[in-house]
C-alpha cells in the first residue's frame, strides 16, 4: 500500500523490543494522530497512538520505513490473503 498518511489512518508501528529479549520487536497497530502534508515524494514523520496489548503508547516524529521495518518506525499494513 502507498499514499500519504493522514489523521485517523491505521498503520503498523514496529516496537523496539526489550534488550533482554523478554519482548521481541513486533508490529503493532497504530492510529495516525498527526501528520504533515508531504512535499512531492518526501516522507515526513508522523505522530502515532500505538495499540499495545499492555496499553496505549503515544509517539511523535515517527519515521516511515516501508522496506526494512526497523524498530521505532511505521509502515503500511501488509495485505493478507
Amino acid at each position: 500500500m502507498s499514499g500519504t498518511p493522514s489523521v485517523g489512518r491505521i498503520v503498523h508501528y514496529v516496537s523496539f523490543g526489550t534488550p533482554g529479549g523478554e519482548y521481541p520487536s513486533a508490529c503493532r497497530a497504530a492510529v495516525v494522530t498527526g501528520a504533515v502534508t508531504s512535499d512531492a515524494g518526501v516522507d515526513r514523520p508522523v505522530s502515532l497512538c500505538v495499540l499495545n496489548p499492555e496499553g496505549l503508547f503515544f509517539s511523535k516524529d515517527v519515521a516511515h520505513s516501508e522496506d526494512d521495518h526497523r524498530g521505532g518506525t511505521w509502515h503500511w499494513p501488509e495485505r493478507v490473503g
